[in-house]
């Protein structure tokens, strides 16, 4: 087998293998925690890692359309995790803010994944760990 078949074929199974990955994100989120979805979820981390934000800066960090943002954002204040306030700098925006409830859940749910992915790398040797989380980086942000 010459080098371009190989590098083909491998980029075709890391495909496949992020699919299922993500596939698996989002079944395990249910289970993880009911409330929230992996959108849901990663919504309110972003929020609570910058302090707040405004819908369109989700829209962008999660490449999503404005209305898939707002039906979550609506789902998230419904069930007490966000609130808006009137952003000083532009009076016109509503910049989101995680509550007191939100910071719980959003915590709770981070243990949970953490317990989650430690038993699933449970086998693996801490280089390997390592590695992977180097790998997904540099994917991750194009290095």
């Amino acid at each position: 087998m010459n080098v371009r078949n190989t590098r083909t074929q491998a980029v075709d199974t890391i495909q496949r293998e992020l699919t299922a990955f993500a596939r698996r994100a989002r079944g395990r989120a249910v289970e993880l925690h009911p409330e929230l979805s992996l959108v849901a979820y990663s919504i309110l981390d972003l929020i609570l890692e910058r302090d707040g934000c405004l819908a369109t800066d989700l829209a962008e960090q999660f490449l999503l359309d404005k209305s898939t943002v707002s039906r979550q954002v609506g789902a998230l204040e419904k069930l007490g995790y966000l609130e808006r306030a009137v952003d000083p700098g532009n009076r016109r925006n509503h910049v989101l803010h995680a509550t007191v409830a939100g910071r719980t859940v959003a915590q709770e749910a981070e243990r949970r994944r953490r317990e989650a992915f430690q038993e699933r790398f449970a086998d693996w040797s801490d280089e390997d760990v390592a590695a992977m989380a180097r790998y997904l980086s540099r994917y991750n942000h194009g290095d």
